[in-house]
């Protein structure tokens, strides 16, 4: 008799004979050139239950351009495994072929070119014409959101989150867990939270004071749907107060809590869940690492760390499903759930052509309505990028757009050095196009956007920066608390990612004398996003905002100013 676990891998395997988890279907079209909304949305239905997973949406409700990382390091374990495969390296792996549209959604390479051809991806109101189709075919198909939707708009910023509440009601999820939602800080959550028509969870998400589970979010919530009593269990971003200011949700203590996720998943299953979901903001490798301590648990819908997998990993019995951010793609996963036991699956990560979608019309009067009062204040055009500069945020290291916040802190505020957080949010710019306000808030735009100016010894700096990098490069996944590194502007440094923290870290160079950082010696250093409470300066927006109004036209150097070894 075939053994349960040995069925999971024969599934995968035959669907990988379709193409990765019917990946392969869109890839093969997309290679041909003749995609459309039909083709995309085509999926030979599975099983008894369906699952819709988006997440990271960071508050993006129209279509925009997104280029995915160059550069994303494993290590420990990790290394070499997906996600943390890029470019030509992830497109051999897939079976995607170079300059496709597949390449386009899943890959860097060629990117501005690649882009100005397939056009802009996302749009709620595009994700919202996917899952109604899902619907269609299945109609008690479960919605779920991973979180980090209340935050990364000047719109949302403005309105306190409440811009994306309206749309994501429209869109009819049924359970969402949370991150970047508490810098709304715990009473505007919870203001919301009451609110919601559909379930809050995160078995770790506990009262501070008395360290014992809340009543705002429950651990989990069950749903009937297929015939099968389906247990949700949601998983909120366990290091809240070391990423983000503590300060603005002091009532609660976060954690990954794996001893009470393996309480909580025994629970359902002596309740009768016969399929349980863990609704995921823990990030990948995180998730992997859960999974094998974990035992019952069938299905992760993983967030965070924004990657975009064609097919689910498989670790042990759980599959693990990853469907990018920004509302770049949506996640179809159909199971075969009977007698307690899932026995197969059949899985399609669904790419939003925003050219290629018909967007549902409800959904996009809904989104008109939320930006209807900032439109002015949104399209205001403040530069553009040269004809040969794209601006993006992902890699470990650096992005073009975080060089440009780092050269407006160093313009702006008189610093000899720059630092910016290493967030894994915000769209990308083509060469050519238009900076609008619009663009420099979305990403920058944080309820704790205030850009410091303040005196550092280079001791201090060289701690801050194994901080991070210990953060980023510690070889267990659960002491990976951070994004990716903080970028720097007006420093170099060289960086060995296999040493342990502390010996990571050396010659750190002050890039406009050319002269080694001193330990004992103060620098000027401008910086934003500080979790301290108190910090005090102008936005990060206006700074950016001002920087590029007096550059006109956008061009950055090449910024080669730090050195990875050890890969």
């Amino acid at each position: 008799m075939i053994s349960r676990r040995d069925f999971l891998q024969t599934s995968m395997a035959a669907a990988a004979l379709y193409g990765g988890s019917g990946f392969g279907n869109w890839a093969r079209l997309a290679a041909q050139q003749s995609l459309t909304q039909d083709k995309l949305l085509e999926f030979d239905t599975f099983g008894n239950v369906s699952l819709i997973h988006v997440t990271d949406i960071h508050a993006q409700l129209k279509p925009l351009y997104f280029r995915e990382p160059s550069v994303n390091i494993g290590v420990g374990g990790n290394k070499g495994a997906v996600p943390h495969i890029t470019g030509a390296d992830f497109r051999k792996l897939y079976g995607i072929e170079d300059g496709s549209p597949t390449a386009y959604a899943l890959t860097h390479d060629d990117f501005a070119s690649l882009a100005k051809g397939y056009g802009k991806v996302g749009g709620l109101d595009r994700v919202s014409t996917v899952i109604n189709a899902i619907r269609a075919d299945r109609p008690d198909a479960l919605l779920l959101d991973g979180g980090d939707t209340w935050h990364g708009s000047y719109t949302c910023y403005h309105t306190e989150g409440q811009d994306m509440v309206n749309v994501m009601n429209a869109l009819k999820p049924d359970a969402m867990t949370f991150h970047w939602e508490f810098t709304l800080g715990s009473d505007r959550v919870a203001e919301i939270v009451e609110g919601l028509p559909f379930a809050a969870l995160g078995q770790n998400i506990f009262d501070a004071e008395w360290d014992e589970p809340t009543d705002l979010f429950p651990p989990y919530k069950f749903f009937e749907r297929g015939g099968v009593k389906i247990a949700v269990i949601g998983q909120a971003f366990p290091y809240m107060p070391i990423a983000n200011p503590g300060w603005m949700f002091p009532e609660y203590s976060f954690g990954i809590r794996d001893e009470r996720m393996q309480e909580m998943v025994d629970e359902v299953r002596a309740a009768g869940a016969g399929l349980v979901v863990c609704l995921s903001h823990n990030g990948f490798d995180v998730d992997k690492q859960m999974a094998g301590k974990v035992t019952g648990i069938d299905v992760i819908l993983s967030g965070h760390t924004h990657d975009a997998l064609p097919e689910p990993v498989l670790v042990g019995d759980t599959i693990i499903v990853a469907s990018g951010s920004n509302g770049k793609f949506v996640s179809r996963v159909d199971l075969d759930v009977r007698e307690g036991r899932m026995l197969g699956f059949r899985h399609k990560l669904i790419p939003i052509f925003s050219d290629v979608i018909t967007p549902d019309p409800d959904v996009t009067k809904v989104i008109d309505a939320q930006r209807a009062p900032f439109e002015s204040a949104l399209s205001e055009v403040i530069g553009q990028t040269a004809d040969d500069q794209l601006l993006y945020r992902r890699g470990n290291f650096n992005g073009t757009w975080d060089d440009l916040i780092c050269d407006a802190l160093i313009s702006e505020r008189e610093a000899d050095i720059a630092l910016s957080p290493g967030v894994r949010w915000g769209p990308s710019i083509l060469p050519g196009q238009d900076i609008t306000r619009e663009d420099i808030w979305n990403v920058t735009s944080m309820t704790y956007g205030e850009a410091y100016r303040t005196e550092m010894t280079g001791e201090f700096l060289h701690v801050v920066l194994e901080d991070v990098a210990d953060n980023l490069f510690n070889p267990d996944p659960y002491y990976q608390q951070g994004g990716d590194m903080v970028r720097v502007g007006g420093l170099g440094y060289r960086i060995d990612v296999s040493k342990p923290q502390g010996e990571r870290i050396t010659e750190m160079t002050l890039l406009k004398s050319g002269e080694a950082i001193d330990p004992a010696k103060t620098y000027q250093v401008a910086g934003w996003a500080s979790v301290n409470q108190g910090t005090e300066g102008p936005a990060i927006w206006d700074v950016v905002e001002a920087h590029i109004a007096k550059q006109g036209v956008v061009s950055l150097d090449p910024n080669n100013s730090v050195q990875v070894v050890g890969v």
